[in-house]
């Protein structure tokens, strides 16, 4: 099977319009959640988020082509333009057909169903928006990016909820190996901090309603509540390592492990005994070929609620057994909140910065670690450390069970 290299990154996200202003916030442990702009709040329980700000499309792209596309395309292909700018990929050069694209997002636009919703309600059913549909169905986001950089090859979408990204980075990883493509953008977007998202997970209680954005996303913590709805986007370009040296790219990172799962359990609840995303970690490090003790970082799904935190500390003590406090453990989304179907594509970039910058970020925000007698790894806590850092996993757990564990390693000849 051929070899998958990194070569290009691109992020939108609650802390950077950027991978470099991204990791910037990372490495100086900013939190970028606070008080919902968006939509007036109202009597609702929650009233914080990790929105992006300051975002305007037409600073990315043309502004015709973005009043066709709603926020969670737009994030997408902003963040496809930075990633395909960084891997210095001429479409011009390239055969089409052979550039493909898997960006995944969770939900598509609650957006677009909100106000086509209240338009049948209020005006009747013909006026309806005429572009309702293609603006709020979630393959949309890879269909675009296909559109604007005129990327011919596979074009998929893989909806697994909060696991989406990590599956389109992992789908895309095995087209490229079985020589369906040499290239491929991979990751995820998401945008759906409004009334139908936030009104939706507040239901399900999965939110924290605490009104202390510093308090609010402390995964591991022993005063966890929820999680915190976030948004934005995250796409790497995904190359066959032959293909990337004759045109003299940059290899970033190299990934080589992946591995997928079902709990077969709950819709909500990853399984009590953690085997499904266990089972995850474990085959991606069969695929990788390496073992548990190799692997010097894992960005945990780490969602800050009671159920996922516990569980996945469970299924990591399965899959490491022995090896288990080795690795560092850290979630992103004690910085960012949960971006959904996002998330899996900015902790890829996150793995990959941590291996060229040798630094692994802490958990901010974690003051006590829950005192649970299983939750015993080796958290980060306090403050990043600088190491050495040659192999991370990415784990993402989605509602209905999914579970996506990514390998990424230091590129070596």
């Amino acid at each position: 099977m051929r070899r998958v290299v990194v070569t290009g990154m691109g992020a939108i996200t609650p802390i950077g319009l950027s991978v470099d202003e991204f990791w910037n916030g990372i490495k100086e442990s900013k939190v970028g959640i606070g008080p919902i702009t968006k939509f007036e709040t109202g009597d609702f329980k929650v009233k914080l988020a990790a929105e992006v700000k300051d975002f305007n499309a037409k600073d990315f792209m043309d502004g015709k082509a973005a009043k066709r596309m709603e926020l969670f395309s737009q994030y997408a292909v902003a963040a496809a333009k930075e990633a395909m700018e960084q891997s210095g990929l001429d479409m011009e050069k390239e055969d089409p057909y052979r550039v493909g694209i898997a960006i995944g997002s969770g939900t598509g636009s609650l957006q677009t169903i909100e106000r086509n919703s209240l338009r049948i309600q209020t005006k009747g059913i013909n006026r309806m928006e005429p572009l309702a549909v293609p603006m709020m169905i979630s393959n949309m986001a890879a269909g675009n990016v296909s559109i604007y950089f005129g990327l011919k090859g596979k074009s998929i979408n893989v909806v697994t909820a909060c696991a989406s990204g990590n599956h389109n980075i992992g789908e895309a990883y095995r087209t490229i190996q079985y020589g369906d493509a040499d290239v491929m953008l991979a990751g995820g977007t998401e945008s759906t901090v409004c009334p139908v998202g936030m009104g939706g997970f507040n239901s399900l209680t999965a939110l924290n309603t605490t009104d202390d954005a510093t308090r609010a996303s402390i995964p591991f913590d022993k005063e966890r509540g929820g999680f915190v709805l976030g948004e934005g986007a995250g796409v790497v370009v995904l190359e066959e390592l032959e293909h990337a040296k004759a045109r003299g790219a940059k290899i970033l990172a190299e990934v080589i492990g992946y591995g997928a799962t079902s709990d077969a359990y709950h819709i909500t609840s990853p399984s009590e005994d953690g085997m499904g995303a266990a089972k995850a970690m474990m085959f991606a490090m069969d695929d990788a070929g390496i073992k548990p003790s190799d692997v010097d970082y894992i960005n945990a799904h780490g969602t800050s609620t009671h159920h996922n935190d516990l569980f996945e500390t469970r299924a990591i003590k399965v899959a490491f057994g022995d090896a288990q406090n080795k690795p560092l453990v850290s979630s992103t989304k004690s910085m960012v909140g949960h971006l959904l179907g996002a998330a899996g594509g900015v902790e890829f970039i996150t793995c990959v910065k941590s291996i060229q910058e040798g630094y692994v970020h802490e958990n901010v925000g974690l003051q006590q670690v829950d005192d649970d007698e299983d939750f015993t790894l080796n958290y980060v806590k306090d403050q990043g450390v600088n190491m050495d850092v040659n192999v991370c996993m990415s784990n993402s757990l989605g509602f209905g069970g999914h579970n996506a564990t990514i390998i990424v390693k230091k590129y070596a000849e």
